[in-house]
């Protein structure tokens, strides 16, 4: 059986995926709401399909609160 290939994303497609800045991107990682984000060997932050769900989870939430 093969495995999924999981795919990576740097903090800028992320940012530009979900129009959020760097700084709100990397706050929401400091407060725990995205776990688990890698860093590659020059320690740039390395996102994984499941990091996207926990953002998209995020975002769903703030907009919920705000209508």
């Amino acid at each position: 059986m093969e495995k999924a290939h999981k795919k990576k994303y740097t903090a800028h497609e992320i940012c530009k995926m979900f129009d959020v800045t760097k700084k709100t991107l990397f706050t929401w990682e400091k407060e725990g709401k995205i776990s688990k984000v890698k860093k590659d060997w020059r320690g740039w932050r390395v996102f994984n399909d499941e990091n996207v769900a926990e953002i998209k989870r995020i975002i769903e939430e703030k907009m919920r609160k705000n209508q």
